[in-house]
């Protein structure tokens, strides 16, 4: 009878061991789980955080490229333009107040804050805003480092704030040589509002400091004019001599960069910098680390919360099973063995569920910042395209100002001033081209296209052959020109439809350079839609680039860009009609345009 009443009792105390013991082991559990999962959390959203700061700095870089690309070519440009050298070697009120005109509708088209002309003395002698209360006319700028150095090196470029509008911005100076002598320079500033408000919509902060460490751009206004360090004394003297920043203070940021976070004042942010072109300057962006964080906790809690349930199941089942030992000692080894075979089941889905939350987390990480990749390459690819086009696209509309321009000095040194005239009515023509195709390139970089309505299609085709006509004469080459119906138009914009009839012609002009007895057609027809065929002699599309034939970068020339066709494919596609590649009757190659009757 002891033994018997014994065994019990021992077996009571033996499961009241078990559970004190797994008690205090998942007890022990959390706790651990629970400094892991802390630890875990912080690293997740610093990781998270340093992610989104890298992809919207590289964003918000490209964006800020885009605009200094736009306007960097526009003082070289002008520094070409005959009213400017006239006014700088004249030095008369007439020619001054008549480039005054000019300066002002050409800033009005390119959104230029404003493009002023300084004589070798420094003096404006022209600008855009001569109309403006705070018109540059007449004021003296010798000392500011941006003349002083296009007077030394050609070209120079500052961020300052403005000494009569005190609006902070751009400068790009470029200096007008003739013939040897220094006649002055030719200044475009830029201002960078519209950009900072399109980075004022991310919930990041972006800024851009100089050289010294000044923040010269920021989504953040308050942060406009203070420096990320203290400024040596030497840099602080240099900076009033030259009135960079007026009357603006420096001061330092509240910056602590302790713990592998950036703190500025109350805020936690994580930073990531990009190099952008603008001289010594860096573009930085600071995601706050506090949304992330607050994610990444709550993602902890989750999972804290799971395993807490777990652990409390666990414990549960125990309990049962010691109350199950101590009614049925005869089942006892058999419960036992039971407790443990559920205990390892329960820790092995524990175990699969916490590799399973881990995988899904990362493909999820992995598919968001594959997203972002995308969409980002997919920007820079639409920019790049843009970029690269500028000077494609208006090369032959400058190459015929320049020809008119010293026609019509051949005619009035032979008094001939009818034709001088003439001439010069094509150059404002041609000018006015010229702005109208960088407003459309300007569009297409805003996703904002020009409205299309009839075209004459005579008009058009006299148009392109205004602008390639001469080097097809020049080359030598045989241009045939054939239209059925002279009175029809077409649904589309002349100036891109031009486009596409100078790349066309130009690109026939090449394939046909080295043929005996060069010779290109141009022939419109149809009875429905309108088809303008483009055919040559010359030896064809290369059989291995025909299926990419108008993808971008794809060309069969070794000195090619490989954007003429693949431009002009996107600007058919907005008419509603199409460039296609069909047989040539001159054993070359042939390009038909298909566009609809207005």
């Amino acid at each position: 009878m002891s033994g018997s009443t014994d065994s019990p009792r021992t077996a009571s105390q033996a499961g009241r061991r078990r559970l004190i013991v797994a008690i205090a082991a998942g007890l022990a559990t959390l706790v651990v789980a629970g400094f892991a999962l802390a630890g875990w959390s912080t690293d997740r959203a610093s990781a998270q955080a340093d992610l989104e700061a890298r992809q919207n700095a590289g964003a918000h870089a490209s964006l800020l490229e885009s605009e200094l690309q736009k306007f960097r070519l526009l003082p070289r440009v002008l520094t070409e333009f005959p009213d400017v050298r006239a006014a700088l070697a004249d030095k008369s009120d007439a020619a001054s107040r008549r480039l005054d005109r000019e300066l002002e509708q050409l800033a009005a088209r390119t959104d230029a804050a404003v493009i002023y002309v300084l004589d070798a003395g420094g003096t404006t002698i022209a600008a855009s805003n001569w109309r403006a209360p705070t018109s540059f006319v007449g004021e003296n700028y010798r000392f500011r480092p941006y003349f002083q150095g296009a007077m030394r090196r050609g070209e120079a470029e500052l961020f300052a704030l403005g000494t009569v509008s005190g609006r902070p911005g751009f400068y790009l100076a470029r200096r007008v040589t003739v013939d040897g002598r220094r006649l002055g320079v030719i200044v475009l500033k830029v201002e960078f509002d519209k950009l900072e408000a399109r980075w004022a919509d991310s919930a990041a902060t972006t800024l851009v400091t100089d050289a010294a460490g000044i923040v010269v751009m920021s989504s953040d206004p308050r942060w406009r004019f203070r420096s990320f360090g203290p400024i040596a004394a030497e840099t602080q003297r240099r900076l009033r001599a030259t009135r960079s920043y007026g009357a603006a203070r420096l001061e330092s940021l509240p910056v602590d960069r302790s713990g592998g976070d950036l703190r500025i004042g109350d805020d936690i942010f994580r930073q990531a910098d990009e190099r952008v072109s603008l001289p010594g300057s860096t573009l930085r962006l600071l995601q706050p680390a506090g949304p992330a964080r607050a994610s990444a906790g709550a993602t902890a809690r989750v999972v804290f919360l799971i395993l807490l349930i777990l652990v409390g199941a666990a414990i549960v089942t125990l309990l049962r099973l010691v109350e199950r030992q101590t009614m049925r000692q005869a089942a006892h080894e058999a419960l036992e063995r039971e407790v443990a075979a559920r205990t390892r089941d329960l820790s092995t889905a524990n175990d699969e569920l916490r590799h399973a939350s881990e995988r899904q987390a990362e493909t999820d990480r992995r598919y968001r910042a594959a997203r972002e990749e995308l969409a980002q390459a997919s920007r820079l690819g639409s920019i790049g395209q843009i970029t690269a086009g500028v000077a494609h696209e208006i090369n032959q509309p400058v190459a015929a100002i320049r020809t008119f321009a010293e026609n019509a000095r051949a005619y009035l040194d032979r008094e001939q001033a009818g034709k001088a005239r003439g001439n010069l009515d094509h150059i404002v023509e041609l000018t006015a081209r010229v702005g109208a195709i960088t407003g459309e390139l300007r569009n297409f970089a805003r996703r904002a296209p020009a409205p299309l309505g009839p075209v004459p299609l005579q008009s058009a085709i006299d148009g392109a052959l205004l602008l390639i006509g001469d080097r097809l004469r020049a080359q030598g080459i045989a241009l045939d020109v054939g239209i059925e119906e002279p009175a029809v138009a077409v649904h589309a914009d002349r100036v891109r439809l031009e486009q596409v009839l100078i790349n066309l012609l130009q690109n026939a002009a090449e394939a046909v350079r080295d043929t005996e007895c060069a010779r290109v057609t141009l022939v419109a027809h149809g009875d429905g839609p309108v088809l303008i065929d483009i055919c040559d002699n010359g030896p064809g599309i290369p059989a291995d680039i025909l299926p990419q034939l108008f993808t971008p970068f794809v060309t069969g020339r070794p000195d090619g860009l490989g954007l003429g066709l693949a431009i002009a494919s996107d600007i058919m596609r907005g008419f509603g009609g199409t460039l296609t590649l069909v047989p040539s009757p001159l054993g070359g190659a042939g390009f038909r345009l298909t566009l609809r009757r207005a």
